[in-house]
């Protein structure tokens, strides 16, 4: 048995949804160079409708990625720098008083953008911070009870720094939960530093001028084409058993929430569309655990202590829970099809079927 859904009328297939997206990706490449697993990641959220946080350290292009896809995309983008004194208003917009009218009048805040970068997100208080809690989970701001809704798409890229502890807040667990991934970019190997230094030379220009390829219709569209993308039953058990082992790991306290494993399908079906493909198959599920899981679980305290990651127990638990060696056909109601040669997991499929 095999769970199919099937692209709503006028919405892009899986395969020319994922060719805008790797042009996309093609393009952002061009101003953020030898990054491409980071992007790659960041453009999967984007397909699969959720926000992104990036961990890392200053300096590694966290805010010229975020304008980039904003620009490749064709989205509006506006960046909030989270301090200390930001207070909620700052963020959501707050009612001021129309002298001209005698009203008071609300005047939205830097949320009210298509991409959001959410600069330092852990250097403001919690308040502020559950400010863009309401916005990255319902896509709408609440104000004196008035609720204000967001434009669509609406995506949240928050940068955290996880070196400086000093003047900086914790981001909660239910904070956490709504990252549909977390990423980090590290340093570029020598190569593609030294690439990217004679590339800023060569061009004359602080930065690449680059071009919208998509507009917010056509994002919508691409992440439409996700519901065409198929998931077998072996796949969501494999999901499940993935995120029933972090539920009883003596390493984690707390394991992953069964958002998390909607995160994990989701993102395994955008990983597939970027692939050319409208079937998930468990590489795609492997790929994306620690993504996807690692920031959802904590750690027992005495771990940190041992300086273990979550990243290395995710990665771990993938090692150790046993995952389906087929794949779905696409045509499960059916007769199935002839397998190509060369293609291994149709022809797993087929065999099964």
């Amino acid at each position: 048995m095999t769970t199919t859904t099937h692209p709503a009328p006028g919405t892009l297939t899986p395969q020319q949804a994922g060719e805008r997206a790797r042009a996309v990706l093609d393009e952002v490449e061009r101003a953020v160079t030898g990054k491409r697993e980071a992007l790659e990641l960041v453009m999967l959220a984007v397909l699969a409708g959720g926000h992104v946080l990036i961990e890392d350290l200053p300096g590694l292009g966290k805010t010229l990625l975020a304008r980039s896809f904003a620009t490749a995309l064709g989205l509006d983008f506006r960046r909030i720098q989270f301090t200390p004194d930001l207070l909620p208003s700052d963020v959501s917009g707050a009612p001021f008083y129309d002298q001209r009218t005698g009203e008071m009048v609300f005047r939205p805040g830097p949320v009210f953008t298509r991409l959001l970068l959410a600069d330092e997100l852990n250097r403001t208080p919690p308040k502020t911070q559950a400010a863009l809690l309401e916005a990255m989970a319902e896509t709408q701001v609440s104000v004196d009870g008035t609720t204000h809704p967001l434009p669509s798409p609406f995506v949240v890229i928050a940068t955290a720094n996880p070196i400086e502890y000093e003047g900086t807040y914790t981001l909660p667990e239910a904070q956490l939960d709504r990252f549909l991934l977390r990423v980090r970019m590290g340093y570029l190997p020598v190569a593609d530093e030294a690439a990217m230094l004679r590339a800023r030379l060569e061009r004359a220009a602080p930065e690449a001028v680059l071009t919208a390829l998509t507009d917010p219709a056509e994002v919508l569209a691409m992440r439409a084409a996700l519901e065409g993308v198929e998931v077998s039953d072996d796949l969501v058990d494999y999901v499940v058993a993935l995120l029933d082992a972090t539920r009883n790991d003596p390493q984690l306290q707390v394991g992953a929430s069964p958002r998390g494993g909607l995160a994990l399908v989701q993102l395994s079906r955008a990983r597939a569309v970027l692939a050319g493909r409208d079937y998930v198959v468990p590489e795609d599920v492997k790929a994306l655990a620690v993504p996807a899981l690692a920031h959802r679980v904590s750690l027992r305290p005495e771990l940190w202590v041992r300086q273990v990651d979550a990243d290395e127990v995710i990665a771990d638990l993938v090692a150790r829970v046993p995952a389906p060696r087929t794949a779905p056909s696409t045509a499960p109601s059916t007769a199935p099809r002839a397998a190509s040669e060369d293609d291994p997991h149709r022809a797993a499929a087929a065999v099964r079927a």
